[in-house]
């Protein structure tokens, strides 16, 4: 085929299949007998990501393939096409992400040794149903508690094509640097997964605690004042039910 066919052909392609598709994928949409050498289409792939350079569109490798996406320059201005807001995620959650991402395989009791606070379950729920983190084993210890590593679905939703394309991190206090450089949104927000706080307890010194018992006393003896009386439908209490005191020896 002619390499201007071959061109024209991927780039409908991609257009129509809104996803990445990989060279396998592209070479198999041709007919059998005049489908192009792999070579050929990683060709057309460069000439079309060479001709869209002064243009607001590019050609992207992700881990699943190449696809047509808008240069992040573009991305603000085209917001209002959009009617749906995207979803806002907490920093808990992102920060649970990094470290599965950039510690993967990890298990919840490691996140939560490296975070100080424990994972909520929604965290890790979400993270599964958005198809960013799945289990990827057991770890041999008692309880074989669960392994979670990231996914293709991951890679491409960042525009990454292979883990080793993640920014460098030196720890979580980096975590600004790492939500520019993965064009991240800005976060909410988020303390559903922190501890509680800790209950000031007071200290009661030994001329105090003869105070709070008399108060606890007097509170006591309002209360009883304040009881309303029995209505006349409630059962009186059948005293012959509890053991005699003598016949228990006290």
């Amino acid at each position: 085929m002619d390499p201007s066919e071959i061109k024209h052909f991927i780039e409908a392609a991609l257009l129509a299949a809104g996803r990445p598709l990989s060279v396998d994928q592209l070479q198999n949409l041709f007919d059998g007998r005049m489908a192009p050498e792999k070579a050929e289409i990683r060709q057309a792939l460069s000439m079309l990501i060479e001709e869209y350079e002064p243009r607001g569109i590019t050609i992207g490798e992700v881990a699943s393939g190449f696809r047509i996406q808008i240069k992040a320059a573009m991305a603000d201005q085209l917001q209002k096409l959009w009617e749906e807001r995207p979803p806002r995620y907490s920093r808990a959650l992102f920060e649970t992400l990094a470290l599965v991402a950039y510690r993967q395989p990890i298990t919840r009791g490691e996140i939560e040794e490296v975070r100080g606070v424990s994972v909520s379950p929604n965290i890790v729920r979400t993270l599964i149903e958005r198809d960013w983190v799945r289990v990827v084993g057991h770890r041999d210890v008692p309880g074989r508690p669960e392994m979670f590593g990231t996914t293709k679905q991951f890679l491409d939703y960042f525009g990454l094509k292979k883990l080793d394309d993640l920014p460098p991190l030196a720890d979580l206090s980096d975590w600004e640097s790492l939500r520019v450089q993965l064009n991240l949104p800005e976060v909410e927000q988020d303390t559903s997964d922190e501890p509680p706080p800790v209950p000031v307890v007071p200290v009661l010194y030994p001329e105090d605690e003869v105070a709070a018992e008399a108060e606890s006393a007097q509170d006591e003896q309002v209360e009883d004042e304040r009881l309303p009386p029995l209505d006349d439908d409630v059962e009186e209490l059948v005293v012959s039910e509890w053991p005699d005191p003598a016949e228990s020896g006290g």
